[in-house]
């Protein structure tokens, strides 16, 4: 099988054997485990690597000098966290784990060189960006104009169609150890406040929440309540592959 990164690469480019071949041995070669709370970059610092999350639960984030935290965007297997890391001097922002994660580590260089020679690499990590920079656009209208339902909506109809295209969303389910305080801090809502949505969610039959797995019973009336419109993470230009590994965009959202 895949790896997470190869799958949510080829939403965007085709790739030939030889080249997922490639990918997935980047994937073996380095590896780093974070423990909850650990930062895998910190703002102001400089890796000579890019990272990738294999497996757990990240997230990029601001602190203020006050203390407090904005969460701008989850990080789940697939994502590279630092795609700009080799061509800026140091980090704008952090990314820390939430839960127990694993990232490859992937030296600036050799992301240089895959660029330069493999023009389907450089489209896909193109398309990746512009899928980042789409969420956090999607976090500025959260703040800006919907309200605190149909936020905590978006964000979870978010989370489940990003693991459906990493095939980690078997029947609409997928792990969802996030804790209050993190929903409230990529929210916007107190941590109290960021509960009652989930529970309200719960009440209406849209969700169940079962220790750390959250299932969404009723994707198509989530999605109204969301108001959701996936154009923002580019899946029209999903790929049938001849493995039969992933599915069309239409299926994935």
């Amino acid at each position: 099988m895949h790896n997470p990164w190869t799958m949510k690469m080829e939403q965007f480019a085709r790739f030939s054997p030889e080249q997922r071949q490639t990918l997935d041995a980047l994937m073996t070669e380095r590896r780093r485990q974070n423990e909850p709370g650990d930062d895998i970059i910190r703002e102001g610092d400089h890796s000579p690597d890019c990272h990738v999350v294999l497996s757990g639960l990240a997230c990029r984030y601001k602190v203020l000098p006050d203390g407090r935290r904005q969460i701008m965007a989850f990080l789940i297997p697939g994502d590279l966290c630092d795609a700009e890391i080799f061509i800026l001097k140091e980090m704008d922002h952090s990314v820390g784990a939430l839960t127990l994660t694993k990232t490859a580590l992937i030296a600036g260089s050799r992301m240089k060189e895959l660029l330069r020679e493999t023009s389907c690499m450089a489209e896909a990590l193109w398309w990746g960006t512009l899928t980042d920079l789409g969420v956090l656009r999607e976090r500025i209208v959260d703040h800006g104009r919907r309200n605190a339902y149909e936020r905590m909506a978006h964000l979870i109809y978010e989370m489940l169609v990003r693991y459906r295209v990493i095939g980690a969303a078997k029947d609409d389910a997928f792990e969802f150890p996030i804790t209050q305080s993190d929903l409230g801090d990529a929210t916007g809502m107190t941590p109290v406040h960021a509960n009652r949505m989930l529970q309200k969610l719960r009440k209406e039959g849209l969700i169940s929440l079962k220790g750390k797995v959250l299932t969404v019973l009723d994707p198509k009336r989530l999605k109204q309540v969301a108001g959701f419109n996936a154009n923002y993470l580019h899946l029209d230009r999903a790929h049938d592959r001849q493995d039969g590994m992933d599915q069309r965009a239409g299926d994935l959202i």
